[in-house]
Protein backbone atom coordinates (compact mmCIF):
# COMPACT_ATOMS: atom_id res chain seq x y z
CA UNK A 1 0.00 0.00 0.00
CA UNK A 2 1.39 3.71 -0.75
CA UNK A 3 2.72 5.52 2.39
CA UNK A 4 0.13 7.99 1.49
CA UNK A 5 -2.99 6.21 1.87
CA UNK A 6 -6.17 7.04 0.04
CA UNK A 7 -9.12 6.02 2.00
CA UNK A 8 -12.68 6.14 1.48
CA UNK A 9 -15.46 6.06 4.80
CA UNK A 10 -18.57 5.22 3.95
CA UNK A 11 -21.61 5.63 6.18
CA UNK A 12 -25.20 6.23 6.67
CA UNK A 13 -24.71 9.12 8.80
CA UNK A 14 -21.80 11.82 9.27
CA UNK A 15 -21.63 15.09 11.55
CA UNK A 16 -22.17 17.82 10.59
CA UNK A 17 -24.26 16.35 7.93
CA UNK A 18 -26.72 13.81 9.17
CA UNK A 19 -26.56 12.36 12.57
CA UNK A 20 -28.77 10.27 14.73
CA UNK A 21 -26.04 8.47 16.80
CA UNK A 22 -22.50 8.62 18.11
CA UNK A 23 -21.73 6.72 14.74
CA UNK A 24 -22.32 9.93 13.03
CA UNK A 25 -19.76 11.69 15.25
CA UNK A 26 -17.14 9.35 15.00
CA UNK A 27 -17.10 9.02 11.38
CA UNK A 28 -17.47 13.47 11.60
CA UNK A 29 -13.88 13.22 13.56
CA UNK A 30 -11.92 10.36 12.21
CA UNK A 31 -10.73 11.89 8.77
CA UNK A 32 -9.37 14.79 10.44
CA UNK A 33 -7.33 12.44 12.53
CA UNK A 34 -6.23 10.70 9.42
CA UNK A 35 -5.40 13.32 7.69
CA UNK A 36 -2.90 14.63 10.58
CA UNK A 37 -1.17 10.93 9.96
CA UNK A 38 -0.80 11.21 6.29
CA UNK A 39 -3.71 9.78 5.40
CA UNK A 40 -6.00 11.42 2.12
CA UNK A 41 -9.60 10.65 3.47
CA UNK A 42 -13.30 10.76 1.30
CA UNK A 43 -16.16 9.97 2.94
CA UNK A 44 -19.75 9.02 0.77
CA UNK A 45 -23.16 8.72 2.58
CA UNK A 46 -26.75 9.37 1.16
CA UNK A 47 -27.76 12.48 0.67
CA UNK A 48 -31.05 12.94 2.67
CA UNK A 49 -33.84 15.47 2.31
CA UNK A 50 -32.27 17.23 5.08
CA UNK A 51 -29.28 17.82 4.38
CA UNK A 52 -28.57 21.34 3.26
CA UNK A 53 -26.96 21.44 0.29
CA UNK A 54 -26.53 24.99 -0.17
CA UNK A 55 -24.73 25.18 3.11
CA UNK A 56 -22.46 22.93 1.98
CA UNK A 57 -21.82 24.08 -1.85
CA UNK A 58 -22.71 21.08 -3.56
CA UNK A 59 -22.11 20.26 -6.75
CA UNK A 60 -23.07 17.14 -9.39
CA UNK A 61 -19.88 15.45 -10.44
CA UNK A 62 -19.26 12.93 -13.24
CA UNK A 63 -22.07 11.25 -14.86
CA UNK A 64 -25.59 10.30 -13.47
CA UNK A 65 -25.35 6.53 -13.53
CA UNK A 66 -27.97 3.55 -13.23
CA UNK A 67 -27.97 0.96 -10.36
CA UNK A 68 -30.27 -2.35 -11.06
CA UNK A 69 -32.86 -2.28 -7.91
CA UNK A 70 -36.08 -4.09 -7.01
CA UNK A 71 -36.72 -4.93 -10.95
CA UNK A 72 -35.71 -1.62 -12.37
CA UNK A 73 -32.94 0.89 -12.96
CA UNK A 74 -32.93 3.69 -10.38
CA UNK A 75 -30.57 6.90 -11.35
CA UNK A 76 -28.20 8.25 -9.37
CA UNK A 77 -26.28 11.33 -8.92
CA UNK A 78 -23.22 12.00 -7.47
CA UNK A 79 -22.99 15.02 -5.54
CA UNK A 80 -19.55 16.10 -4.15
CA UNK A 81 -19.31 18.89 -0.73
CA UNK A 82 -16.93 19.44 1.53
CA UNK A 83 -16.45 17.97 5.43
CA UNK A 84 -15.39 21.03 7.47
CA UNK A 85 -11.66 21.17 8.50
CA UNK A 86 -10.35 17.92 6.22
CA UNK A 87 -8.93 18.98 3.08
CA UNK A 88 -10.89 15.49 1.59
CA UNK A 89 -14.22 15.23 -0.28
CA UNK A 90 -17.69 14.32 0.95
CA UNK A 91 -19.77 12.95 -1.48
CA UNK A 92 -23.51 11.64 -1.34
CA UNK A 93 -25.39 9.45 -2.87
CA UNK A 94 -28.56 11.48 -4.65
CA UNK A 95 -31.49 9.27 -5.19
CA UNK A 96 -34.58 11.21 -4.84
CA UNK A 97 -36.63 7.47 -4.76
CA UNK A 98 -35.25 6.20 -1.44
CA UNK A 99 -33.26 9.04 0.30
CA UNK A 100 -36.27 12.19 -0.57
CA UNK A 101 -37.82 11.51 3.19
CA UNK A 102 -38.24 13.21 6.34
CA UNK A 103 -36.34 10.87 8.16
CA UNK A 104 -33.22 8.77 8.12
CA UNK A 105 -34.02 5.40 8.61
CA UNK A 106 -37.88 5.98 10.41
CA UNK A 107 -41.04 8.16 10.53
CA UNK A 108 -43.00 8.63 13.56
CA UNK A 109 -41.57 5.51 15.28
CA UNK A 110 -41.95 3.05 12.25
CA UNK A 111 -38.64 2.00 10.19
CA UNK A 112 -38.77 2.33 6.60
CA UNK A 113 -40.51 -0.54 4.85
CA UNK A 114 -37.35 0.00 1.93
CA UNK A 115 -34.60 0.02 3.89
CA UNK A 116 -33.64 -3.18 2.76
CA UNK A 117 -33.32 -1.52 -1.05
CA UNK A 118 -32.22 2.04 0.49
CA UNK A 119 -29.42 0.75 1.89
CA UNK A 120 -28.45 -1.84 -0.97
CA UNK A 121 -28.59 0.88 -2.98
CA UNK A 122 -26.47 3.28 -1.44
CA UNK A 123 -23.89 0.17 -0.86
CA UNK A 124 -23.61 -0.68 -5.20
CA UNK A 125 -23.80 3.28 -5.54
CA UNK A 126 -21.12 3.60 -3.92
CA UNK A 127 -18.65 0.82 -5.79
CA UNK A 128 -20.44 1.87 -8.78
CA UNK A 129 -18.98 5.56 -7.95
CA UNK A 130 -15.55 5.31 -7.54
CA UNK A 131 -15.44 3.65 -10.82
CA UNK A 132 -17.36 6.23 -12.41
CA UNK A 133 -14.98 9.13 -11.04
CA UNK A 134 -11.82 6.62 -11.80
CA UNK A 135 -11.22 7.02 -8.07
CA UNK A 136 -9.82 4.24 -6.72
CA UNK A 137 -8.82 4.29 -3.20
CA UNK A 138 -6.31 2.15 -1.55
CA UNK A 139 -9.24 1.08 1.14
CA UNK A 140 -12.69 1.30 1.66
CA UNK A 141 -13.65 1.49 5.37
CA UNK A 142 -17.41 0.34 5.62
CA UNK A 143 -19.38 1.42 9.30
CA UNK A 144 -22.70 -0.29 10.59
CA UNK A 145 -25.22 -2.55 8.62
CA UNK A 146 -25.94 -0.06 6.10
CA UNK A 147 -22.66 -0.14 4.43
CA UNK A 148 -22.06 -4.61 4.59
CA UNK A 149 -23.37 -4.74 1.29
CA UNK A 150 -20.43 -2.63 0.48
CA UNK A 151 -17.53 -5.42 0.79
CA UNK A 152 -20.48 -7.77 -0.73
CA UNK A 153 -20.77 -6.05 -4.19
CA UNK A 154 -17.06 -5.96 -4.14
CA UNK A 155 -16.26 -9.70 -3.80
CA UNK A 156 -19.80 -11.44 -5.05
CA UNK A 157 -20.61 -9.12 -7.74
CA UNK A 158 -17.67 -7.06 -9.05
CA UNK A 159 -15.18 -9.71 -8.07
CA UNK A 160 -14.14 -10.20 -11.49
CA UNK A 161 -13.71 -6.49 -12.37
CA UNK A 162 -9.64 -5.74 -12.50
CA UNK A 163 -10.50 -1.84 -11.03
CA UNK A 164 -12.07 -3.46 -7.98
CA UNK A 165 -9.52 -6.39 -7.52
CA UNK A 166 -7.19 -4.82 -5.46
CA UNK A 167 -9.07 -2.55 -3.11
CA UNK A 168 -9.31 -4.20 -0.07
CA UNK A 169 -12.00 -3.25 3.02
CA UNK A 170 -12.47 -2.46 6.70
CA UNK A 171 -15.27 -3.53 8.45
CA UNK A 172 -16.04 -1.18 11.59
CA UNK A 173 -18.80 -2.64 13.67
CA UNK A 174 -19.98 0.23 16.08
CA UNK A 175 -22.83 -1.73 17.77
CA UNK A 176 -23.82 -4.94 17.20
CA UNK A 177 -27.38 -5.17 18.12
CA UNK A 178 -28.64 -3.27 14.91
CA UNK A 179 -27.50 -5.80 12.19
CA UNK A 180 -29.95 -4.74 8.91
CA UNK A 181 -31.98 -8.18 8.96
CA UNK A 182 -34.46 -8.68 6.22
CA UNK A 183 -36.81 -11.51 4.40
CA UNK A 184 -34.80 -13.64 2.52
CA UNK A 185 -36.67 -12.88 -0.98
CA UNK A 186 -34.72 -9.18 0.06
CA UNK A 187 -31.68 -11.34 -2.36
CA UNK A 188 -33.68 -10.90 -5.15
CA UNK A 189 -34.41 -7.52 -5.11
CA UNK A 190 -31.01 -6.39 -4.63
CA UNK A 191 -29.15 -8.64 -6.55
CA UNK A 192 -27.43 -10.96 -4.74
CA UNK A 193 -27.23 -14.49 -5.90
CA UNK A 194 -28.58 -17.62 -3.93
CA UNK A 195 -25.34 -19.33 -3.59
CA UNK A 196 -24.14 -17.34 -1.14
CA UNK A 197 -27.44 -17.59 0.90
CA UNK A 198 -25.69 -20.28 3.36
CA UNK A 199 -25.22 -20.15 7.12
CA UNK A 200 -21.28 -19.85 6.34
CA UNK A 201 -22.86 -16.65 3.77
CA UNK A 202 -25.43 -14.10 4.28
CA UNK A 203 -28.11 -15.96 5.47
CA UNK A 204 -29.37 -15.36 9.71
CA UNK A 205 -31.78 -17.60 10.63
CA UNK A 206 -33.64 -17.80 7.27
CA UNK A 207 -33.46 -13.91 6.79
CA UNK A 208 -30.41 -12.00 4.96
CA UNK A 209 -28.35 -10.15 7.23
CA UNK A 210 -26.65 -6.74 5.85
CA UNK A 211 -24.06 -6.71 8.94
CA UNK A 212 -23.28 -10.85 8.59
CA UNK A 213 -22.78 -9.99 4.84
CA UNK A 214 -20.03 -7.02 5.62
CA UNK A 215 -18.12 -9.35 8.45
CA UNK A 216 -18.32 -12.01 5.60
CA UNK A 217 -16.72 -10.35 2.72
CA UNK A 218 -14.95 -7.71 4.10
CA UNK A 219 -10.95 -8.20 4.63
CA UNK A 220 -10.37 -7.14 8.04
CA UNK A 221 -12.98 -6.59 10.70
CA UNK A 222 -12.90 -4.02 13.77
CA UNK A 223 -15.03 -2.72 16.29
CA UNK A 224 -14.62 -0.03 19.18
CA UNK A 225 -13.02 -1.29 21.57
CA UNK A 226 -10.70 -4.16 22.87
CA UNK A 227 -12.95 -5.08 25.50
CA UNK A 228 -15.69 -5.30 23.31
CA UNK A 229 -14.29 -7.30 20.53
CA UNK A 230 -13.73 -10.01 23.24
CA UNK A 231 -17.00 -9.41 24.27
CA UNK A 232 -19.29 -10.43 21.14
CA UNK A 233 -17.14 -13.52 20.39
CA UNK A 234 -17.71 -14.53 23.78
CA UNK A 235 -21.85 -15.25 23.93
CA UNK A 236 -25.02 -14.82 22.04
CA UNK A 237 -25.64 -12.02 24.61
CA UNK A 238 -22.90 -9.76 23.23
CA UNK A 239 -22.73 -11.36 19.70
CA UNK A 240 -26.37 -10.92 19.38
CA UNK A 241 -26.69 -14.25 17.12
CA UNK A 242 -23.16 -13.71 15.27
CA UNK A 243 -20.90 -15.14 17.71
CA UNK A 244 -19.83 -17.96 15.56
CA UNK A 245 -18.94 -16.36 12.66
CA UNK A 246 -16.80 -13.46 14.48
CA UNK A 247 -15.17 -16.60 16.02
CA UNK A 248 -14.28 -17.79 13.04
CA UNK A 249 -13.04 -14.45 12.01
CA UNK A 250 -11.18 -13.84 15.01
CA UNK A 251 -7.69 -13.72 13.44
CA UNK A 252 -8.95 -10.74 11.79
CA UNK A 253 -11.01 -9.01 13.88
CA UNK A 254 -9.79 -6.10 16.38
CA UNK A 255 -10.98 -3.90 18.78
CA UNK A 256 -9.63 -0.06 18.47
CA UNK A 257 -10.92 2.64 20.94
CA UNK A 258 -12.81 5.38 19.57
CA UNK A 259 -11.24 8.83 20.26
CA UNK A 260 -13.20 12.25 21.06
CA UNK A 261 -12.72 14.98 19.62
CA UNK A 262 -11.15 17.87 21.82
CA UNK A 263 -11.92 20.75 19.32
CA UNK A 264 -15.81 20.33 20.82
CA UNK A 265 -14.69 18.63 24.24
CA UNK A 266 -12.52 20.74 25.85
CA UNK A 267 -13.61 22.67 29.09
CA UNK A 268 -10.65 24.92 28.76
CA UNK A 269 -12.24 26.40 25.74
CA UNK A 270 -16.15 25.35 25.97
CA UNK A 271 -18.48 28.05 25.20
CA UNK A 272 -21.29 26.26 26.55
CA UNK A 273 -19.88 26.10 30.09
CA UNK A 274 -19.93 29.40 32.36
CA UNK A 275 -16.22 29.46 33.46
CA UNK A 276 -13.62 27.67 31.72
CA UNK A 277 -11.13 25.63 33.39
CA UNK A 278 -8.16 23.36 32.90
CA UNK A 279 -6.46 20.62 35.40
CA UNK A 280 -3.98 23.27 37.06
CA UNK A 281 -7.18 25.67 38.12
CA UNK A 282 -10.39 23.78 38.96
CA UNK A 283 -12.22 27.33 40.57
CA UNK A 284 -13.92 27.29 37.13
CA UNK A 285 -15.38 23.77 37.45
CA UNK A 286 -16.75 25.27 40.86
CA UNK A 287 -18.15 27.68 38.60
CA UNK A 288 -19.83 25.57 36.78
CA UNK A 289 -21.26 23.38 39.01
CA UNK A 290 -22.62 26.30 40.77
CA UNK A 291 -24.35 27.77 37.28
CA UNK A 292 -25.67 23.78 37.24
CA UNK A 293 -27.10 24.01 40.17
CA UNK A 294 -28.92 27.33 39.62
CA UNK A 295 -30.07 26.48 35.32
CA UNK A 296 -31.64 23.42 37.10
CA UNK A 297 -33.26 25.13 40.10
CA UNK A 298 -31.45 23.17 42.31
CA UNK A 299 -29.85 23.99 45.90
CA UNK A 300 -25.91 25.59 45.91
CA UNK A 301 -23.68 23.82 47.82
CA UNK A 302 -20.94 20.96 48.00
CA UNK A 303 -23.35 17.70 48.15
CA UNK A 304 -21.86 15.58 45.40
CA UNK A 305 -23.87 16.28 42.22
CA UNK A 306 -24.55 12.89 39.89
CA UNK A 307 -24.67 13.68 35.81
CA UNK A 308 -26.86 11.55 33.42
CA UNK A 309 -26.72 12.29 30.02
CA UNK A 310 -27.82 9.16 27.63
CA UNK A 311 -30.72 7.49 26.06
CA UNK A 312 -32.71 6.39 28.58
CA UNK A 313 -32.95 2.83 27.76
CA UNK A 314 -32.45 -0.76 28.99
CA UNK A 315 -28.91 -0.82 27.41
CA UNK A 316 -27.64 2.27 28.89
CA UNK A 317 -28.85 0.84 32.29
CA UNK A 318 -31.73 2.10 33.15
CA UNK A 319 -33.66 -0.75 34.39
CA UNK A 320 -30.74 -1.21 37.09
CA UNK A 321 -31.32 3.33 37.79
CA UNK A 322 -34.61 2.27 38.63
CA UNK A 323 -34.06 -0.63 40.85
CA UNK A 324 -31.51 1.78 42.94
CA UNK A 325 -32.88 4.93 42.47
CA UNK A 326 -35.04 5.68 45.39
CA UNK A 327 -31.83 4.64 47.41
CA UNK A 328 -29.47 6.79 45.62
CA UNK A 329 -31.78 9.81 46.14
CA UNK A 330 -32.20 9.38 50.06
CA UNK A 331 -28.64 10.08 50.15
CA UNK A 332 -27.04 13.42 50.57
CA UNK A 333 -26.50 13.99 46.52
CA UNK A 334 -28.48 15.72 44.00
CA UNK A 335 -28.77 14.11 40.29
CA UNK A 336 -29.12 15.62 36.70
CA UNK A 337 -30.64 13.40 34.25
CA UNK A 338 -30.98 14.67 30.29
CA UNK A 339 -32.33 12.31 27.84
CA UNK A 340 -35.41 10.38 25.81
CA UNK A 341 -36.23 7.20 25.63
CA UNK A 342 -38.33 4.74 27.04
CA UNK A 343 -41.71 5.95 28.06
CA UNK A 344 -41.74 4.07 31.14
CA UNK A 345 -38.46 5.63 31.88
CA UNK A 346 -39.99 9.00 31.41
CA UNK A 347 -42.67 8.11 33.52
CA UNK A 348 -40.90 6.43 36.05
CA UNK A 349 -38.13 9.68 36.36
CA UNK A 350 -41.42 11.83 36.42
CA UNK A 351 -42.80 10.24 39.20
CA UNK A 352 -39.34 10.49 41.04
CA UNK A 353 -39.22 14.22 40.53
CA UNK A 354 -42.35 14.48 42.62
CA UNK A 355 -40.50 13.23 45.27
CA UNK A 356 -37.29 14.53 45.03
CA UNK A 357 -37.31 17.84 43.15
CA UNK A 358 -35.39 19.75 45.63
CA UNK A 359 -32.54 17.52 44.45
CA UNK A 360 -33.04 15.87 41.66
CA UNK A 361 -33.99 17.47 37.97
CA UNK A 362 -34.75 15.82 35.01
CA UNK A 363 -34.85 17.01 31.53
CA UNK A 364 -36.54 14.87 28.60
CA UNK A 365 -35.42 16.47 25.76
CA UNK A 366 -31.93 16.77 23.72
CA UNK A 367 -30.08 20.08 24.54
CA UNK A 368 -26.50 20.58 22.96
CA UNK A 369 -25.80 23.59 25.90
CA UNK A 370 -27.40 21.72 28.48
CA UNK A 371 -25.21 17.99 27.72
CA UNK A 372 -22.21 20.87 28.05
CA UNK A 373 -22.76 22.12 31.41
CA UNK A 374 -23.77 18.69 32.99
CA UNK A 375 -20.32 17.22 31.73
CA UNK A 376 -18.82 20.23 33.29
CA UNK A 377 -20.73 20.77 36.44
CA UNK A 378 -20.85 17.64 38.60
CA UNK A 379 -19.02 15.78 40.17
CA UNK A 380 -19.92 12.09 39.34
CA UNK A 381 -21.12 11.14 35.70
CA UNK A 382 -23.22 7.74 35.74
CA UNK A 383 -22.93 5.43 32.76
CA UNK A 384 -24.68 2.42 34.12
CA UNK A 385 -24.39 0.56 30.78
CA UNK A 386 -25.59 -3.20 30.32
CA UNK A 387 -23.18 -2.95 27.24
CA UNK A 388 -21.73 -0.48 25.51
CA UNK A 389 -18.98 -0.85 22.46
CA UNK A 390 -17.00 2.02 23.53
CA UNK A 391 -18.95 4.83 24.57
CA UNK A 392 -17.96 8.67 24.24
CA UNK A 393 -19.48 9.54 27.79
CA UNK A 394 -17.15 8.47 30.12
CA UNK A 395 -14.70 9.69 27.95
CA UNK A 396 -15.66 13.35 27.73
CA UNK A 397 -16.71 13.29 31.56
CA UNK A 398 -12.83 12.45 31.97
CA UNK A 399 -11.47 15.57 30.01
CA UNK A 400 -13.92 17.97 31.94
CA UNK A 401 -12.70 16.05 35.40
CA UNK A 402 -16.23 14.39 36.30
CA UNK A 403 -15.31 11.24 37.91
CA UNK A 404 -17.30 8.51 35.95
CA UNK A 405 -19.02 6.11 37.53
CA UNK A 406 -19.43 2.90 35.43
CA UNK A 407 -20.69 -0.66 35.07
CA UNK A 408 -17.97 -3.08 33.88
CA UNK A 409 -18.29 -3.52 30.12
CA UNK A 410 -16.84 -2.84 26.44
CA UNK A 411 -15.04 0.12 26.00
CA UNK A 412 -15.87 1.60 29.72
CA UNK A 413 -13.79 -1.25 30.88
CA UNK A 414 -11.02 0.00 28.73
CA UNK A 415 -11.67 3.66 30.14
CA UNK A 416 -12.26 3.24 33.43
CA UNK A 417 -10.09 2.29 36.75
CA UNK A 418 -11.83 1.77 39.84
CA UNK A 419 -10.35 4.03 42.33
CA UNK A 420 -11.04 2.09 45.61
CA UNK A 421 -9.51 -0.88 43.77
CA UNK A 422 -5.88 0.86 42.77
CA UNK A 423 -5.84 4.54 44.10
CA UNK A 424 -2.86 5.01 42.23
CA UNK A 425 -3.98 4.54 38.40
CA UNK A 426 -7.89 4.87 39.51
CA UNK A 427 -9.81 7.65 37.38
CA UNK A 428 -13.26 6.62 38.49
CA UNK A 429 -15.55 4.03 39.71
CA UNK A 430 -16.78 0.69 38.42
CA UNK A 431 -19.26 -2.28 39.16
CA UNK A 432 -18.75 -5.65 38.24
CA UNK A 433 -22.18 -7.24 38.73
CA UNK A 434 -24.96 -5.68 36.50
CA UNK A 435 -27.58 -4.84 39.27
CA UNK A 436 -29.45 -2.52 41.21
CA UNK A 437 -27.14 -3.26 44.33
CA UNK A 438 -24.04 -3.45 42.74
CA UNK A 439 -24.24 0.14 41.21
CA UNK A 440 -26.27 1.51 44.75
CA UNK A 441 -22.47 -0.05 46.45
CA UNK A 442 -20.48 2.19 43.95
CA UNK A 443 -22.33 5.18 44.22
CA UNK A 444 -21.91 4.69 48.08
CA UNK A 445 -17.98 4.35 47.34
CA UNK A 446 -18.22 7.44 45.27
CA UNK A 447 -19.82 9.63 48.05
CA UNK A 448 -17.16 8.49 50.46
CA UNK A 449 -14.31 9.37 48.77
CA UNK A 450 -16.10 12.72 47.60
CA UNK A 451 -16.05 13.84 51.53
CA UNK A 452 -11.58 14.22 51.10
CA UNK A 453 -11.95 17.11 48.96
CA UNK A 454 -7.95 17.10 48.79
CA UNK A 455 -8.37 13.33 47.68
CA UNK A 456 -10.83 14.15 45.20
CA UNK A 457 -9.37 16.76 43.84
CA UNK A 458 -6.31 14.86 43.08
CA UNK A 459 -7.96 12.16 41.00
CA UNK A 460 -10.03 14.95 39.34
CA UNK A 461 -6.46 16.70 37.94
CA UNK A 462 -5.33 13.30 37.33
CA UNK A 463 -7.93 12.29 35.20
CA UNK A 464 -7.91 15.37 33.35
CA UNK A 465 -4.65 14.82 32.24
CA UNK A 466 -5.80 11.40 30.47
CA UNK A 467 -5.25 11.81 26.70
CA UNK A 468 -8.63 10.52 24.87
CA UNK A 469 -8.23 12.15 21.36
CA UNK A 470 -8.23 10.44 18.44
CA UNK A 471 -4.20 10.38 18.19
CA UNK A 472 -4.13 6.93 19.36
CA UNK A 473 -6.81 5.29 17.21
CA UNK A 474 -5.58 6.60 13.98
CA UNK A 475 -2.43 5.20 14.28
CA UNK A 476 -4.03 1.54 14.98
CA UNK A 477 -6.59 2.43 11.92
CA UNK A 478 -3.59 2.77 9.83
CA UNK A 479 -2.02 -0.21 10.93
CA UNK A 480 -5.60 -1.78 10.55
CA UNK A 481 -5.70 -0.75 6.64
CA UNK A 482 -2.08 -2.03 5.97
CA UNK A 483 -3.42 -6.18 7.52
CA UNK A 484 -6.28 -5.06 4.76
CA UNK A 485 -4.06 -4.59 2.56
CA UNK A 486 -2.08 -7.43 2.88
CA UNK A 487 -4.85 -9.73 2.93
CA UNK A 488 -7.01 -8.76 0.44
CA UNK A 489 -8.65 -12.43 -0.21
CA UNK A 490 -11.66 -13.72 -0.84
CA UNK A 491 -13.68 -15.25 2.14
CA UNK A 492 -14.63 -18.83 1.25
CA UNK A 493 -18.48 -19.44 1.37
Amino acid sequence: MKKEQNVLIASAEIVPFAKTGGLADVVGALPGALEKVGAKVNVVMPLYKTIDQKKHKMKVVGEKFFVPMAGENVEITIKQGKLPGVKGKAFFVECDKYFDRDGMYQENGESYHDNDERFALFSRAVVEMMKMLDYKPDIVHCNDWQTGLIPTYMKVIYGNDEFYKDIPTVMTVHNIAYQGIFPSHTMEKIGLPWEIFTPEGVEFWGHLNYLKAGLVFADVINTVSETYAREIQSSKEFGRGLEGLLNFRSKDLYGILNGIDYRIWDPAKDDYISSNYDEGDLRGKSRCKKSLQKDQELKTGKVPLIGIVSRLADQKGFDIVAGALEKIMEMDVQLVILGTGDPKYHEMLQEMTKKYGNKMSVNLRFDEQLAHMIYAGSDIFLMPSRFEPCGLGQMIALKYGTLPLVHKTGGLADTVTDYTEDPNQGNGFVFDEYSSEALLYAVERAVEVYSNKRKWNTIVKACMKVDHSWKNAVKKYMDLYEKAAEKKVLVAV
